[in-house]
């Protein structure tokens, strides 16, 4: 009996010292991968900035279109008092209804102000208003911004605006109220579903597109098999095309599956083109892979490699516009989110499936993909080049 408790001490302090000396020499293998502590560190700090430089749930930088077929003073106050909010940028000005729907299928622009014929006249009767088209297709930015437009026509004293310069008020004036008029442009109701499903398969696609490329290179290099892959007559470009084919062809399964889904389970159907959205796909899908086999010819371990690829999605998830509009944040960390591929992904994704766009109003989101495309398979190229010297 005291041999057999004997033994299971033993045995339990084996085990114990252990797992401790393989603790011990994980860490120390960690501790010396400086690259890998590097991007754990910064993680979290670039997490802290995101949540608290970006995320707003107020709009910034609003851009807005301007229909004014009566430039008058009345119309220019009105303008002024819109600027004044501090939530717009200067109006882009449109001739015809038809500009301001390509561009709001474009995702050009937020909302189309539409100041009617005679609206100075209408002002001094007293009987004013004017027609405010918002793009329906993200619901939060688009509510709160009829709000803001609301409030400043609630505020407009359209009567005393409309005077000439230098006129002078009546002692006693009741002028009437502005009436604002809105439309919600490719989602009526403002529904939620069709916001987030549109470009459920921008995010679907960017986690599979990047696990299946970001370890391929370097786990060949930790599996010893890359030196068989070097011996092979062929080129760097060929080598890496040759491995994104597979995965391409898997990519338009997945969408297919979740286009298909969310018509059959949620009746979200593509308003527009599927020609379109199958010559979208193509690039995004090319750009992403690409980035990830960037990834794993940058990264020397497969650890290195899942925590880049984690470091690269969180940022992609904000600052794409997939989760929360792009709309609502600052104009210069939009130019940021413009180097990512699933920005570019989701403002085509969202003008075919909610807006009903074809091939010209993804024209620019897959100009923009292919070049990054162009560009990351560069970058490939030559961190491949030396190793294949």
């Amino acid at each position: 009996m005291r041999g057999d408790r004997s033994a299971s001490a033993r045995r339990g302090g084996g085990f114990l010292s252990n797992v401790l000396a393989l603790g011990y020499r994980e860490t120390t293998v960690m501790r010396h991968d400086r690259a890998l502590l590097a991007i754990i560190a910064f993680q979290p700090l670039m997490l802290l900035l995101l949540s608290g430089l970006v995320l707003r749930n107020e709009p910034q930088d609003v851009p807005w279109l301007l229909f004014d077929r009566d430039p008058s003073a009345a119309s220019r106050a009105l303008v002024a008092d819109v600027r004044a909010t501090g939530y717009f940028l200067p109006p882009r000005r449109i001739a015809s209804y038809e500009e301001g729907r390509a561009l709001l299928e474009r995702g050009a622009a937020l909302a189309m102000l539409v100041i009617p014929e005679d609206f100075a006249r209408d002002a001094l009767r007293g009987s004013p208003e004017v027609q405010v088209i918002v793009d329906g297709a993200d619901p939060l930015p688009a509510a709160q911004v009829a709000g803001i437009l609301r409030a400043v026509a609630t505020s407009f004293e359209p009567g005393v605006r409309a005077l000439p310069e230098g006129a002078l008020a009546p002692a006693i004036s009741s002028p009437g109220p502005l009436e604002l008029r809105r439309r919600f442009w490719f989602n009526p109701t403002l529904a939620d579903p069709p916001f987030f499903l549109a470009a459920l398969a921008g995010i679907l696609l960017t986690n599979l597109c990047l696990s299946l490329s970001s370890l391929g290179l370097v786990a060949e290099r930790e599996s010893g098999t890359f030196e068989q892959t070097l011996s092979l007559p062929t080129r760097p470009i060929e080598m890496v095309l040759g491995k994104l084919l597979p995965a391409v062809g898997l990519s338009y399964v997945v969408t297919a599956i979740m286009v298909v889904g969310a018509g059959l389970l949620f009746g979200v159907w593509p308003a527009g083109s599927w020609v379109a959205l199958a010559v979208l796909t193509l690039p995004f899908v090319l750009a992403t892979l690409s980035f990830g086999v960037f990834v794993s010819s940058v990264a020397r371990t497969s650890a290195q490699a899942v925590f880049i690829t984690v470091f690269f999605i969180n940022p992609s998830m904000v600052l794409s516009g997939v989760m929360l509009s792009y709309q609502l944040m600052p104009e210069r960390v939009r130019w940021v989110g413009g180097f990512l591929p699933l920005r570019w992904y989701q403002i085509g994704l969202r003008s075919v499936i909610s807006r009903g766009g074809g091939l010209a109003e993804i024209a620019l989101p897959a100009l923009m993909l292919s070049l990054i495309f162009a560009v990351l398979i560069a970058l490939v190229r030559w961190r491949l080049r030396p190793r294949l010297g």
